[in-house]
C-alpha cells in the first residue's frame, strides 16, 4: 500500500535522530488516530495531500492529530488565540535535553527525573511529549490561570499524566523561579520556551512576516496563535532569559542543568555575559535547526 505524506513536513534536515517527526508525515496513520483531520486536507500541485499552513483550525488539527498518532495524547486541544507549537520542533528540545542529561551515553529515563517547564503554556507540549518519550515527570508553571486551566483538561482526558505532570500558577509576572519552586525542591533540569518578541509591535511584525512566508498578504489571524506573555515581554528573549540567569544564581542548587530555547542568534552574546556575570560554571550552546528555522538552546549550571 502506498502512504501519502504531507509534502514539505516532513524529511527534515536537522532534527534530532530520535525525533519521531523526521520523515514526512503518514496521512493514513494520522487521520486513523485523528479522523477529524480529514476535512482539512487538500492537494498540493502535485495532487498529494496536504494542509493549508495558513489555516489556524488546520494546523491545529493536525497537531493533535501528531501528539494522537505518535504519543497517544487524547483530547488535545486549545482556547482561542493560544500558541499552537510546532510538534516536531519541541520534541527536538526535549531529545536534545536528554542527551545533555545523557550518563554513559544513555539517555535518562523514568519517573525519577523530574524536569521543570517555566510557562508550560495552554499546550502544555512539553510535559506531554517528554513523558510519552522518556517517562519523566514534570512541573509546569504559568501565569497565566486560563493557560493552567487548558493544560488541566488535557491532563484530565488521559489516564495517569495527571500524577505525572504537576502544575502550578506563578502568581507574581516578574519572578520565575521564586514564588513556585519549592524550597528544598530540586530538578534535573529546567527548560523554557521564552517570549522573544519586546513589544506588540515588534510582535505583529513577526506574525506578518510568517505570512508573508506563507505567500499570503495580509494575517488577519495568527496560524500558530500565541497572545500576550506567550508572544513578547519588555527587553525580548534577551531580557526574560536574563533575569532567568539571576535567579538561577539565588537557587544553583535547584536544577542541575538550567536551560532556555533562543530564537535570535544577536541573543546569544549577551545571554552568555549574563551568565558570566553570575558565576556559571557550565555554559553550553545547542544548535538546532529544522529546515531553514534556526534556534539554540543555552545551558547552564553552578
Amino acid at each position: 500500500m502506498i502512504r501519502k505524506t504531507v509534502p514539505g513536513t516532513g524529511a527534515k534536515p536537522g532534527l534530532h535522530p530520535r525525533n519521531r517527526h523526521r520523515e514526512r508525515y503518514d496521512i493514513p496513520a494520522l487521520v486513523e488516530a485523528c479522523p477529524e483531520l480529514s476535512p482539512f486536507l487538500r492537494p498540493n500541485p502535485l495532487g498529494e495531500p496536504t494542509i493549508d499552513f495558513a489555516d489556524p483550525a488546520a494546523v491545529r488539527t493536525l497537531n493533535r492529530a501528531l501528539l494522537a498518532s505518535a504519543y497517544g495524547i487524547r483530547g488535545w486541544d486549545l482556547p482561542g488565540g493560544f500558541l499552537c507549537p510546532p510538534v516536531p520542533g519541541r520534541a527536538d528540545y526535549l531529545h536534545h535535553l536528554a542527551d545533555l542529561l545523557a550518563t554513559g551515553g544513555s539517555p535518562p529515563r523514568g519517573p525519577g527525573v523530574r524536569i521543570l517547564d517555566v510557562g508550560v503554556g495552554a499546550n502544555a507540549i512539553y510535559p506531554l511529549v517528554g513523558h510519552r518519550e522518556y517517562g519523566w515527570t514534570f512541573l509546569g508553571t504559568d501565569i497565566d490561570p486560563a493557560a493552567l486551566a487548558s493544560a488541566r483538561a488535557i491532563l484530565a482526558a488521559n489516564p495517569g499524566l495527571e500524577d505525572a505532570i504537576e502544575l502550578r500558577l506563578q502568581k507574581d509576572p516578574r519572578r520565575i523561579l521564586a514564588g513556585v519552586v519549592l524550597p528544598g525542591e530540586t530538578f534535573e533540569a529546567c527548560m523554557c520556551n521564552p517570549p522573544f518578541h519586546g513589544s506588540p509591535a515588534e510582535a505583529r511584525e513577526g506574525t506578518q512576516r510568517k505570512w508573508r512566508n506563507l505567500g499570503r498578504s495580509s494575517a488577519p489571524v495568527l496560524n500558530f496563535g500565541g497572545q500576550g506573555a506567550e508572544l513578547w515581554c519588555e527587553g525580548g528573549e534577551v531580557a526574560f532569559v536574563g533575569r532567568m540567569v539571576e535567579e538561577s544564581a539565588e537557587r544553583p542548587d535547584c536544577c542541575r542543568w538550567f536551560t532556555s530555547l533562543l530564537s535570535k542568534s544577536a541573543s546569544l552574546p549577551p545571554v552568555q555575559a549574563a551568565l558570566r556575570r553570575a558565576g556559571a560554571g557550565r555554559v553550553r550552546v545547542v544548535e538546532m535547526s529544522q529546515g531553514q528555522k534556526r534556534s539554540r538552546i543555552v545551558a547552564w549550571g553552578f
